[in-house]
């Protein structure tokens, strides 16, 4: 009996390591396909890279810094063995960002046309390492994956206008987006509640924009209570350069977000020349939409912002500049003699085309400068300026209208995509949010493309992105919490094939996350609970 036992322990254990396993990747990959066997990874084993390339000398000293933060195992460098190696290779099928993976029992071979690829299949091959493991002995299955993302713009904003995050905070963040593959990070850096950018050319905006005299305490709905403690904070642009530099070294691309014409009473409190009553104006403390907008009619406005923008233009190397132009409450161009002067001046019809023509000449401006205009969609009302993408977020209609226009678009709905909102339909167990409810379940359903466009008009869909607003959330450990799990969810939306994706059998890989994310000391939300 004892011998039969046993003969049945071996043949379970001969199945097991015949047998293909399962992997548990987020996003999902393109295509994997699972082989019998593995490849041992210990000290004896070597990464191999090429030397004269410096970015993917860096993502194998990434690699190497993960095994020894995770597991206490350091491999040797470009030596004979057993291998884990990243090299660049001819894959046309394959894209700027897409990645080929293949483990055998000799090693790991992370191959792309380009160093983000590289990364990107580096951010799989982390997932593929067992959990917990000696550091002689990490199991990696045997397989092939071919991958790449279904949409260029992979993205999230973070606000940090209400509430202010060091840069160590913003670094972890990052790499945060790093590890699920999204690559575009939104810095919303300037708000009625405080103004979180150095401009050396107006270092008011530094003195006295970014400091606020209290806040308000609970919901803006239910509370009159301030906690009667002031609170500022801004980056310096050695600061911003360093964020960028992070960033993009894990191919991420910080998109900064300068507001206007709108939420701008922070810096109408520096500059009241700049508003249409002249002031004066606080720094707000509390939530909201306020009629104090920049003056549409005063040239001294434009000037100001252009000057903005030269120096925001220095600092960040993006393609895309967003400007808002969110929430512009039209009261104060109403009973503005300038912004009524510039109306009948320009032949324009109506306060909605003055917010048109001040959009216009932000965009022509950025257009010279070889950048391009994002905003949200508000910016369609009064006509949309030539070279403007639109950032669809009240719903999908502006997307939809954006792109049939032919103008690129970022999807990012409030119904789906604002991670500022609820995950539980029971408030009491949860901490204080804007309001709304968004479940795991809905992010990951979300579709980018409406079926109301044609195939040619879809094409004008970039991607998705992600909002985080801070208006109640005072610390990157909420931040976290609102962020986690539905970022995981965001994740697939944005790069995995629609046809691929499965929401039951993502939360299986979920649960696995989990475990990543208690063993990087990351704050979330158990979707289970």
């Amino acid at each position: 009996m004892k011998n039969k036992s046993l003969l049945v322990i071996l043949l379970l254990v001969i199945l097991i390591k015949a047998y293909p396993q399962t992997i548990s990747v987020i996003p999902q990959p393109s295509m994997v396909k699972i082989h019998a066997g593995e490849f041992i990874l210990n000290k004896e084993c070597t990464i191999l890279f090429d030397e004269t390339n410096e970015e993917i000398v860096r993502i194998a000293g990434f690699f190497d810094n993960y095994l020894k933060k995770s597991y206490g195992l350091r491999l040797k460098k470009n030596d004979k063995g057993r291998s884990v190696q990243f090299k660049l290779a001819n894959l046309p099928d394959l894209g700027d960002e897409g990645y080929k993976l293949q483990v055998d029992k000799n090693g790991v071979t992370v191959s792309a046309n380009t160093a983000a690829g590289i990364f990107y299949g580096f951010q799989t091959l982390k997932q593929l390492l067992p959990l917990n493991a000696e550091a002689g002995n990490l199991s990696v299955q045997a397989l092939d994956i071919e991958d790449q993302p279904r949409f260029s713009w992979r993205g999230n904003l973070l606000d940090v206008a209400r509430h202010f995050f060091p840069v160590s905070s913003i670094k972890n963040y990052i790499d945060v987006l790093a590890s699920y593959k999204l690559n575009v990070l939104q810095l919303h850096l300037t708000d009625d509640q405080g103004w979180r950018i150095e401009i050396r050319k107006y270092p008011e905006l530094t003195e006295i924009s970014n400091w606020r005299e209290e806040t308000l305490m609970g919901h803006l709905r239910s509370s009159n209570e301030y906690d009667g403690r002031g609170y500022g904070g801004f980056y310096t642009q050695n600061q911003i350069h360093e964020i960028v530099k992070y960033a993009a070294e894990r191919y991420i691309t910080v998109v900064p977000e300068i507001e206007m014409p709108g939420h701008a009473t922070a810096a109408l409190t520096a500059f009241p020349n700049l508003g249409c009553t002249g002031g004066p104006y606080k720094v707000e403390t509390k939530w909201g939409v306020f009629k104090d907008v920049f003056c549409a009619g005063n040239e001294e406005t434009f000037e100001f912002l252009q000057n903005v923008i030269d120096e925001v233009l220095e600092i960040f190397p993006s393609k895309f500049i967003h400007i808002g132009g969110d929430e512009v409450p039209k009261d104060r161009w109403k009973e503005c003699s300038k912004c009524q002067t510039r109306i009948n001046k320009e032949g324009l019809n109506d306060e909605h085309e003055l917010q048109s023509y001040f959009v216009t000449r932000i965009d022509k401006y950025l257009t010279s400068k070889n950048r391009r205009l994002v905003g949200w969609d508000e910016i369609l009302d009064g006509g949309l300026a030539p070279g403007a993408t639109v950032m669809s977020w009240r719903g999908i209609e502006g997307g939809i209208k954006a792109s049939q226009l032919g103008h690129d678009v970022v999807m990012s709905p409030t119904t789906h995509l604002y991670f500022d909102y609820y995950q539980s339909e029971n408030r009491e167990i949860e901490p204080l949010g804007i309001g709304g409810f968004l479940p795991l379940e809905k992010v990951y359903a979300y579709e980018p493309i409406p079926e109301e466009l044609t195939t040619e008009e879809s094409k004008h869909i970039l991607g998705a992105q992600a909002n985080l607003w801070t208006e109640y959330i005072p610390s990157m450990k909420h931040a976290e919490y609102m962020l986690l799990p539905r970022l995981p969810a965001l994740s697939e939306v944005v790069w995995t094939p629609a046809g691929k994706k499965d929401f039951t059998e993502f939360e299986k890989r979920l649960i696995i996350d989990y475990e990543r994310m208690k063993k990087s000391g990351l704050n979330f939300r158990d979707h289970r609970k």
